[in-house]
């Protein structure tokens, strides 16, 4: 099967759906790991969401057993976790976050209390997140804007429409998002980054490793995916479909941290073991919970 045909360029999708239902994975792997004996981050929030996406009417293919996606997607929460703590401490006090998804460090971070946090995703998505909040008397003690646009669309003029404010320092947030968008849709995303991103600003961002030039690794990657589906299905006696990668895309895209070096920015990057080993986490090769070989790029505008 020839992986990411599954997408195109006008699909759209609620939370139990698609692009949507990966939200939901990564919020499984995040209760998970809330619920270790000694977790890397706690997320008191993620179980809220999949109780009210109902058991069994969302296809997951995380399961408890699996410990590598977890471990992975608990690094990568850490390491962004912190670029926001670093962010703040340097005196910035605007976010955005796009493809929000459900992340909910508006509400599980401590934040300078003058700071707003802008979340970007489609309306589907934020409304199902901010609605299952809000029902459980969840509140943030900070400014949070729901800025309620596909990232296909014009997401700088809806966000700037929503109070944000190019002149001061922004601490901008990709996770888990390029592997959804062609190349020229990610480099166009870095580029009104670029554009909006006064001096001092800083981003992080979850991009795709040179790995993923290789058709048999995207190849290994689908069907490391699909077993964990088939286990989850397995121990739980229900039918699990949602197969990741096929949403992926996999054309030739840019370096991020060459593409943003080009433009004004100081980038850094490390691979998925650098970023695994600094948490103590190990993913295991050539099994079928081997973690992404991602890269993970920090910036600072000049």
């Amino acid at each position: 099967m020839e992986i990411g045909l599954s997408r195109s360029d006008d699909d759209s999708w609620e939370i139990t759906e698609s692009v949507g239902a990966t939200a939901l994975a990564i919020a499984v792997a995040r209760a998970v790991e809330t619920e270790r004996d000694h977790p890397l981050i706690i997320d008191p929030y993620a179980k809220l969401f999949l109780e009210a996406a109902g058991e069994g009417s969302w296809p997951v293919y995380y399961s408890a057993h699996a410990s590598t996606p977890v471990d992975y997607v608990a690094s990568r929460t850490a390491f962004f976790d912190e670029f926001f703590v670093d962010a703040a401490d340097a005196g910035i006090r605007q976010a955005v976050i796009l493809a929000a998804g459900l992340d909910t460090r508006a509400w599980r971070l401590q934040w300078p209390a003058v700071t707003t946090v802008f979340e970007v995703d489609r309306p589907e998505v934020l409304g199902f997140k901010h609605a299952t909040l809000r029902q459980h008397g969840v509140r943030s003690d900070i400014r949070v804007v729901e800025v309620a646009v596909d990232l296909r669309q014009d997401w700088l003029g809806v966000l700037r429409a929503s109070d944000f404010d190019d002149t001061a320092m922004t601490a901008w947030l990709a996770e888990g998002l390029l592997f959804y968008l062609p190349a020229h849709a990610q480099d166009q995303l870095l580029e009104l980054i670029g554009q909006c991103s006064a001096p001092g600003s800083r981003v992080a961002v979850e991009a795709m490793g040179v790995d993923f030039r290789s058709p048999a690794y995207r190849q290994s990657v689908r069907e490391q995916m699909l077993a964990r589906s088939r286990a989850y299905a397995a121990d739980s006696g229900r039918q699990n479909s949602l197969v990741p990668a096929d949403l992926f895309y996999f054309d030739d895209k840019a370096d991020v941290a060459d593409f943003l070096r080009a433009r004004r920015w100081t980038a850094i990057s490390i691979t998925t073991d650098e970023l695994m080993t600094r948490y103590q986490r190990h993913p295991r090769r050539g099994t079928a919970d081997e973690a992404l070989r991602s890269v993970f790029v920090t910036a600072q505008r000049t």
